[in-house]
C-alpha cells in the first residue's frame, strides 16, 4: 500500500508498505481523510507531540475512514462501517490512568505518532479507539472530531455558565473550533481575537461571535471577560489572557508553545483577582461528545475547512510553500 513516511528530521518518503497485520482487539482502516495540525508540523520537525515520534513512521492522528477488517475479538465495528479514530492509546494500569487522569498515562502511545497512522491508504488501531459515526457527518468532517474532543475536553476543565462572557484568542483552527464549542456548552457571549481579518469576518457573520479584536493594531479589552481561552501557545498572547482576565475569571491555555518559552505574571493578580489557570492536554473520553456536536450542527467544520491535498502536497505544506492555509485535510481515497 501507498504511505507518506517520515523517514528523519524534515524529510518524507513516498513508499510501497505492507499492509498492517491485526491483533486480535484491532481493526484495519481504509483511510477516507487524514487532517494535518500544528502537531504534525512539530514532529516533522522532530519535536514532540504528545509523545516523541521516532522515524520511520507514518504520521496522521486525525483520521476517518472506512472498516476493512476486524480482529476475532472485536465486537463494536464490522467491516463497511465508517468510522472516526481517537489517536491516544492509554495503558490502563499507571496511577494516573486508575485516578482517572488517563490524558497523564505514562505509557501514552498515539497513532500516528508512536506507531503508524492516516497518510497512508490503510492503518490499524486498538478497536477500543475506533467509533462509528452517524450517516450525517462526512468522512472529511470525521477527519476533524480529533480537534474537536481536544477542545472538548479544554471545556470540561473549566465550570461554565450561562451568563459567563468568554474571549478566544486565536484565530487559527483550534481557536475558531472553541468559538463554536463554548457556544455549544452555553456561554452567552464568545469574542475572538486574531491577526487575520477574514477569520474574524467568517467567526463574526457566521458563527455569531460578538466582538472580534485584530491584535495587529487594536488592543484585547482588559479585565473584562470570565473566560479565556489562549490558543496560540506564545507568551505574548498568554500574557493578553492573563490581562483580559476579570475577578474570577477562569484562564485556559490551550496553545502550544515552544517547550523553552516562558512568559511573566504578577502574582498578586493571581491571588486579588482569584484566578484559574488552567492547561489542557489532549482528549480523554470525549470523541462522543465531539461527534455529536458534528451530527447535531453545533459544530461545523466544513467552513474552516480550506484546503484538501493528496499526500503528494504534505511536504510542501509542512515546509511552507503553499499559503492561506486555515484548515487542511489530505483526501486518500473517495469514500
Amino acid at each position: 500500500m501507498k504511505a507518506l513516511v517520515l523517514t528523519g528530521t524534515k524529510t518524507f518518503e513516498m513508499r510501497d508498505i505492507p499492509t498492517p497485520a491485526i491483533a486480535s482487539d484491532e481493526v484495519l482502516i481504509d483511510t477516507a481523510y487524514a487532517g494535518v495540525c500544528g502537531t504534525d508540523h512539530d514532529l516533522y520537525a522532530g519535536r514532540p507531540g504528545s509523545a516523541a515520534a521516532v522515524p520511520p513512521i507514518v504520521l496522521g492522528h486525525e483520521n476517518s475512514g472506512i472498516v476493512a477488517a476486524v480482529g476475532e475479538d472485536v465486537t463494536n465495528v464490522k467491516p463497511g462501517d465508517r468510522v472516526a479514530v481517537d489517536p491516544n492509546i492509554y495503558c490502563g494500569q499507571c496511577e494516573f490512568c486508575l485516578t482517572q487522569r488517563p490524558e497523564l498515562c505514562d505509557h501514552l502511545s498515539a497513532v500516528g505518532v508512536t506507531r503508524d497512522g492516516g497518510l497512508a491508504e490503510q492503518f490499524s488501531a486498538p478497536a477500543s479507539v475506533v467509533y462509528p459515526l452517524p450517516d450525517n457527518v462526512s468522512p472529511k468532517a470525521a477527519a476533524a472530531v480529533e480537534p474537536i474532543s481536544c477542545a472538548v475536553h479544554g471545556v470540561d476543565l473549566l465550570k461554565l455558565r450561562p451568563y459567563q462572557k468568554a474571549l478566544v484568542i486565536g484565530d487559527g483552527f483550534m481557536g475558531q473550533l472553541f468559538v463554536q464549542v463554548l457556544q455549544a456548552y452555553g456561554v452567552h457571549q464568545v469574542d475572538l481575537a486574531g491577526i487575520v481579518d477574514e477569520k474574524l469576518r467568517l467567526n463574526a457573520e457566521r458563527f455569531g461571535v460578538v466582538n472580534t479584536y485584530n491584535t495587529l493594531h487594536q488592543s484585547v479589552p482588559e479585565e473584562s471577560y470570565d473566560v479565556i481561552v489562549e490558543a496560540v501557545g506564545l507568551p505574548a498572547t498568554q500574557s493578553q489572557a492573563i490581562s483580559a482576565a476579570k475577578k474570577g475569571a477562569q484562564v485556559l491555555m490551550f496553545g502550544v508553545g515552544p517547550q523553552e518559552a516562558s512568559f511573566e505574571m504578577n502574582t498578586y493578580d493571581i491571588y486579588k483577582k482569584q484566578l484559574t489557570i488552567q492547561g489542557s492536554f489532549i482528549n480523554p473520553l470525549t470523541f462522543c461528545d465531539a461527534i455529536a456536536l458534528l451530527s447535531s450542527g453545533k459544530v461545523d467544520v466544513d467552513a474552516l475547512i480550506s484546503h484538501v491535498f493528496v499526500l503528494e502536497q504534505v511536504q510542501d505544506f509542512l515546509d511552507g510553500r503553499i499559503a492561506g492555509v486555515s484548515k487542511a485535510v489530505v483526501r486518500l481515497a473517495d469514500r
